[in-house]
C-alpha cells in the first residue's frame, strides 16, 4: 500500500530538481527520502527518478503517478484541515470558484447562507476554463460554470454537476438600431447582422460565444469579431459608443444601461447553463455534505433574483 509520505518525497523531489533538496524542504533527511522513493519504485515495479549529478528528474511513469499523487495528498491535506477546523472551531470551509459575473449577482446571498450553517468560503474567480480544471485536480471543492446546449465541459467522470441556472443570452444594440425598437428578436431576424461589427469574451472558445459563432456559421456567414473583452461595462460603452454589438447573458445584466437595448432572443439555444460542479466523494459517490449544502444555498440565491 502507497505511504504518503512516499508521494510527499515524490512530489518534493519533481519540485526541487534533486532528492538532497527535496530533503530540505521537507525537513527530511536524505536518506529518509531515499528510502520512501525507493519503496515507491519497489511498489510500482520500476524506476521514477533519473537521477545523475545535475540532479534528479522524474521518468514518464513517475509524472504518470505523481499526476494522481497531487489528487491524493491535496485531498488528504484538506481532510485534515477541514476535520481540525471543524472540530476547533466548529466550522467547515469550502474552496470556491465562480466566473465573475456570478460572483457579483450570487456571491453575497450564498456566503450570508453559509455562514449560517458555519461553512466559511474561500472564493476564486476565474474563467471557465481554468476553474474546470481546478476541480477536476481537486483544487476546488466545487466551482459555478457555465455551458450552452450541444458543448460539453471536459469534466473527468467523477466530477458531478447539476445545473442551478438556465441563464438567456440577450442581443445587446446600441440605442437608434434599426432593430432596436423590437421586442424580441427570432433567429432569422438575428443572422442578418452578419454584416455587423461584433464583439465577443477574451477567451477564446467561450460557450457563450459559440452559441452566435455556431449559427451563423451553420448559415454560411463568419462574423467579423471587432472587440474582445471581458469586462462588462468596457463591452456596454463599445455598444452604446455604435462601435460593436454582441451579446449580454441576462445574470450580467441589470436594470437599465445608457444607450444600449438588451432584446430576447426567440431562440432556445440562445441560453447559457449555469452548472454547480464538484468531485464526488471516493466513499459515497456523492458530493460531500458541505457542497450539498452549498447547492441549497446557491438555489437560494436564484430565486432571490430580480
Amino acid at each position: 500500500m502507497i505511504d504518503l509520505r512516499q508521494l510527499q518525497a515524490l512530489r518534493a523531489v519533481h519540485r526541487t530538481g534533486s532528492v538532497t533538496q527535496a530533503a530540505r524542504s521537507l525537513g527530511w533527511s536524505q536518506p529518509t527520502v531515499d528510502y520512501h522513493l525507493r519503496n515507491l519504485d519497489a511498489l510500482v515495479g520500476g524506476p521514477l527518478l533519473e537521477r545523475s549529478t545535475r540532479g534528479s528528474t522524474l521518468t514518464p511513469v513517475g509524472h504518470l503517478l505523481l499526476d494522481r499523487a497531487q489528487e491524493i495528498l491535496t485531498l488528504s491535506e484538506r481532510a485534515l484541515r477541514d476535520a481540525h477546523e471543524f472540530t476547533h472551531m466548529g466550522h467547515a470551509r469550502l474552496r470556491f470558484g465562480t466566473f465573475p459575473t456570478a460572483a457579483a449577482r450570487l456571491l453575497p446571498a450564498i456566503a450570508e447562507q453559509l455562514a449560517d450553517l458555519s461553512i466559511e468560503l474561500d472564493a476564486v474567480l476565474e474563467e471557465v476554463a481554468p476553474l474546470v480544471t481546478d476541480v477536476n485536480r481537486r483544487e476546488l471543492d466545487a466551482a459555478l460554470v457555465y455551458t450552452v446546449p450541444g458543448r460539453e465541459l471536459p469534466f473527468r467522470s467523477d466530477v458531478i454537476t447539476t445545473e442551478v441556472l438556465r441563464d438567456p443570452l440577450l442581443l445587446a444594440l446600441p440605442e437608434g438600431h434599426p432593430l432596436a425598437t423590437r421586442a424580441s428578436i427570432s433567429l432569422d431576424t438575428l443572422l442578418t447582422l452578419h454584416s455587423e461589427r461584433w464583439l465577443l469574451g477574451a477567451t477564446q472558445n467561450d460557450p457563450m460565444d459559440a452559441v452566435v459563432v455556431d449559427a451563423f456559421a451553420d448559415a454560411g456567414h463568419t462574423l467579423e469579431v471587432a472587440i474582445r473583452t471581458d469586462d462588462f461595462q468596457v463591452m456596454l460603452g463599445m455598444i452604446a459608443a455604435r462601435m460593436v454589438i454582441g451579446l449580454v447573458a441576462k445574470l450580467a445584466a441589470g436594470p437599465s444601461h445608457p444607450g444600449v437595448v438588451l432584446l430576447p432572443i426567440e431562440d432556445p439555444a440562445f441560453a447559457r447553463s449555469v452548472l454547480l460542479a464538484a468531485p464526488a466523494d471516493g466513499v459515497s459517490g456523492q458530493p460531500s455534505t458541505a457542497v450539498r449544502q452549498l447547492a441549497v444555498a446557491i438555489r437560494h440565491a436564484v430565486a432571490g433574483l430580480d
